[in-house]
């Protein structure tokens, strides 16, 4: 109509990443398939791990000094940048041919943060000699703690894998678990996964032999009850990591972050509790630690950066979380990771007012 602006068109305007949403959008259409991206099922748990997150609200506190806001806390005895780290993911090279060693250099940038490379964690495996090398090279490489995948007994019901046929793109092997590439794509991914998994694992057979064979810590990742939370303890294991493993095993399992109170409570003190699945934004980090997480750990944002720009694209990720992180620590009148508590947060009731936690 007459007298109203016109839009002019921006040209050569330069794709800006500015949160993590930005960060999957540009970089989804860079990975193959939809492995990456899609959880079991009906996809249920998958998209609650990051929807749970919007019924928290935050509560700050003002008129507080936060120049000197301090983001560092402990993680495995050593001081780290922020409370995130990298978790196990596999196939790391699908989404960049650096892969894991991209990762781990980006890691290595961001003040002492952590990443667990070499696939998803340590699974039990069949052959307890091929897992007793495997811990031998991860005590050589100077590794601390093993992050123990308890809840792969079998994989989760994969309709998009099952659909597809996926098998790991030539030429892509598993050296950790003296597979070549050829000998990978012989079978599926579920048909590979159960030829080698074990799935008579146990808590009373195999934390014991992984406290016989090794000093490291042992953690028990997977964990969403506060059951196995007090198993964890029985077993003398130092940590749990609340995760559903991104909505890939299980689906219709709690959110992590709904889980995670429950594992906290339990916990007492008494365990390191983490949480994974679902963080995408450093308001993510603030209200896990809030509920009671002492670290965090992100997958597929880490992903996500590799097939953006590799090494580039995930320490992107990084600053990202890290100065969203700060500036929330700054907005809530926080200055420390340990002023970062329940009273700093709030939940959405159906009847409207809101509940302090």
């Amino acid at each position: 109509m007459a007298g109203n602006p016109v839009p002019i068109p921006v040209k050569h305007l330069d794709e800006k990443v500015l949160c993590i949403d930005d960060l999957r959008k540009a970089a989804s259409g860079k990975l193959p398939g939809n492995f990456f991206n899609s959880g079991s099922t009906d996809q249920i748990t998958i998209n609650e791990n990051s929807t749970a997150y919007n019924k928290y609200r935050l509560r700050p506190r003002v008129l507080v000094d936060v120049s000197a806001v301090n983001t560092t806390t402990a993680c495995f005895g050593q001081t780290v940048a922020f409370p995130l780290g990298v978790s196990p993911a596999g196939l790391q090279a699908m989404a960049h041919p650096e892969g894991e060693l991209a990762t781990a250099r980006a890691c290595a940038k961001r003040g002492g943060m952590r990443e667990w490379v070499g696939g998803d964690g340590l699974t039990d495996s069949k052959d307890r000699e091929l897992e007793l090398r495997i811990i031998r090279e991860a005590e050589v490489q100077g590794c601390s703690a093993i992050f123990l995948t308890a809840d792969s007994p079998v994989l989760g019901v994969r309709y998009n894998e099952w659909r597809g046929d996926f098998r790991t793109p030539p030429g892509l092997g598993f050296p950790v678990l003296e597979r070549s590439s050829e000998q990978i794509r012989q079978t599926s991914h579920d048909d590979g996964f159960l030829s080698f998994n074990d799935d008579a694992h146990n808590w009373t057979r195999d934390i014991p032999w992984l406290r016989s064979v090794t000093k490291m810590e042992v953690w028990i990742k997977g964990v969403l009850t506060a059951e196995d939370t007090l198993k964890a303890i029985e077993m003398g294991c130092e940590g749990i990591i609340v995760s559903n493993h991104g909505g890939r095993q299980l689906d219709g399992v709690p959110a992590t972050i709904d889980a995670l109170p429950e594992c906290v409570e339990a916990a007492a003190g008494r365990i390191h509790v983490h949480i994974d699945g679902g963080i995408r934004s450093g308001t993510d980090i603030f209200k896990a630690l809030a509920l009671g997480a002492e670290h965090v750990w992100v997958g597929r944002p880490a992903i996500w950066g590799l097939a953006y720009e590799g090494e580039k694209g995930v320490d992107l990720m990084l600053e990202t979380l890290y100065n969203e992180f700060k500036r929330c620590m700054q907005l809530t009148g926080c200055n420390s990771v340990k002023d970062i508590t329940k009273a700093c947060l709030g939940v959405m009731r159906v009847d409207g007012p809101l509940a302090r936690l």
